[in-house]
């Protein structure tokens, strides 16, 4: 049995994801660009996995390229950078990057 890359659940014998990750990871790709931040966690939460969970799976960063919350935080921070006129590009690395700089300096 393999543990599931996002949640560390058994994810069984020869994949990478349990069945919770993979419904959210569905759910991801469905809504990733379409919503906003708030119907994303609203759909996120429709597919009757736990907050926990949930929460777990946001925070993952099995590939090394940000965890799925900064993934999708920098495409609609890049989004709303295109509306606004603004050029350039956020990526997941500076999502993190600033939210680890603001945990720092909340303590």
């Amino acid at each position: 049995m393999s543990r599931c890359a996002y949640c560390g659940e058994r994810a069984g014998f020869w994949s990478r994801m349990c069945a919770d990750c993979k419904k959210l990871m569905a759910c991801v790709q469905e809504l990733r660009g379409r919503v906003g931040y708030g119907e994303f966690l609203d759909g996120l939460e429709r597919t009757g996995v736990a907050k926990e969970k949930i929460m777990a799976f946001l925070k993952a960063d099995p590939d090394g390229s940000g965890s799925i919350q900064d993934q999708v935080t920098a495409e609609m921070t890049t989004e709303l950078m295109k509306v606004m006129g603004i050029s350039g590009r956020q990526t997941a690395e500076e999502v993190k990057r600033i939210r680890d700089t603001a945990a720092k300096d909340s303590k």
